[in-house]
């Protein structure tokens, strides 16, 4: 029997108020938990994270904007570019998920893979947040694969449609972690920053040449790096369906491109750590249904 790699979660990732309305799902993190149980997945499965340290933080991420995020003294410009309101719950909120990434970063190295329930938080740079992110979880778990033995490098896919800016300013004179992004070329950011590897979309694409475009990316970092681990921000606004997307992929491409990175990471024996990334359809039954297409991908379920 293949052992199932384990699976990162915490209540706490749908456990935020919300205005009425608001752009975010913040209600999927749970929904995605309770379809994976109800698909029998063992609660045993589930490692539940503990927040990031703020020093972890610090390390990486310009002491200014930490300090003001955390005490809710950010200026209220910064904070509509992030788009939450401010609170307490957020700030506890959010640095358990990203605690959750760095957990998943590190049981990848030890099973090979592993994935989290929430994650992707790829618009937040070293000194600004943006796009719903408050801090860049994917290079803090890339700087946390690279403190392991034999890790040199890592290679982060970013396949949510909206390029990772953050990231690749964050990853801009790193040569130890490698962005590659695949995004829409009219989506947001309006300011698209240098990733190691780009690739935009032209608006409506559909499956083939989706995929096509992919292999042809992973083609391309296999030639001109390679990496010791990789991070998937595996995000479904790419779906056809998708509020924010303006692609037009399938549910069943969705599972062909997460099956052909998990693929491509597994012929090349390297340790992967999944994110789920964006998806911002309304009705979050049909948003968990497609984001539960990475996990069918990992061998979680059928």
């Amino acid at each position: 029997m293949t052992e199932v790699p384990p699976l990162v979660f915490h209540p706490i990732y749908s456990q935020l108020e919300l205005p009425y309305r608001h752009r975010f799902p913040i209600e999927k993190y749970q929904g995605i938990y309770d379809a994976l149980r109800l698909q029998g997945v063992p609660a045993d499965t589930f490692v539940q994270p503990k927040p990031v340290l703020v020093n972890q933080l610090l390390a990486h991420y310009d002491s200014d904007y930490v300090n003001a995020l955390l005490h809710g003294t950010l200026a209220k410009q910064a904070m509509r570019r992030i788009g939450f309101p401010w609170s307490e719950q957020l700030i506890k909120r959010s640095l358990t998920a990203v605690g959750g990434t760095i957990t998943t970063a590190r049981l990848a190295i030890q099973h090979g893979l592993a994935l989290n329930l929430t994650g992707g938080y790829h618009h937040a740079a070293g000194d600004f947040g943006a796009g719903f992110c408050l801090f860049n979880d994917l290079y803090l778990a890339a700087k946390t694969m690279l403190n392991e033995p034999g890790i040199d490098s890592v290679l982060i896919i970013d396949l949510d449609v909206h390029q990772g800016d953050g990231t690749a300013l964050l990853a801009e004179n790193d040569p130890s972690v490698i962005t590659l992004s695949l995004h829409g070329e009219k989506n947001f950011p309006h300011r698209k920053q240098r990733s190691d590897m780009d690739f935009p979309l032209p608006k409506g694409l559909g499956d083939d040449d989706y995929m096509n475009v992919l292999d042809e990316a992973l083609t391309t970092a296999r030639r001109l790096y390679s990496p010791d681990a990789v991070i998937y921000d595996a995000g479904v606004d790419v779906h056809e369906h998708d509020d924010l997307g303006l692609l037009n992929i399938s549910t069943q491409g969705v599972l062909a491109r997460d099956s052909m990175v998990f693929n491509w990471c597994k012929a090349r024996d390297l340790p992967v750590a999944a994110v789920i990334g964006g998806g911002y359809q309304r009705d979050i039954d049909a948003l968990v249904a497609v984001h539960l297409q990475l996990y069918r991908a990992a061998g979680v379920i059928d």
